[in-house]
């Protein structure tokens, strides 16, 4: 429910009808049928193993991953350059930029050490020590 802003008092920000986007109907919809179509895709394409070539089915899943995770950030989270004068899209890039960064030392760091690492004796494994 909606108060009215008594006169002489400014409007809080972030308040009011241009301030905050909602969604409408239409947009969740088309959001929920993107949704479905770039889950059903991917299901069908692995599942029914209908490309031969392993790496062309993975590559087209995580296209499609990518994409439908663009769907959710503009239909359902609502983030575009509009919302918050752009700072809503530049928080949500800037975390991107992190979890990208973290993710990929995390990754290198792991190979390395794995790869630096002393050749252990193999052992039979029913051998008693």
């Amino acid at each position: 429910m909606s108060h009215p802003t008594p006169p002489g008092h400014a409007a809080p920000a972030g308040h009011g009808d241009d301030a905050v986007h909602h969604g409408t109907l239409r947009g969740y919809l088309t959001g929920f049928v993107l949704a479905a179509i770039l889950t059903i895709i991917p299901f069908w394409l692995v599942m029914g193993h209908v490309l031969d070539n392993r790496w062309l089915t993975i590559s087209i899943v995580l296209a499609l991953a990518v994409v439908q995770i663009l769907v959710h950030i503009i239909y359902f989270l609502h983030l575009d350059a509009h919302s918050e004068g752009g700072w809503n899209l530049m928080a949500f890039i800037f975390t991107v930029v992190l979890v990208v960064i973290v993710l990929g030392a995390s990754i290198w760091v792991m190979y390395n050490e794995n790869a630096n690492m002393m050749p252990m004796p193999m052992q039979h494994p029913y051998q008693s020590k």
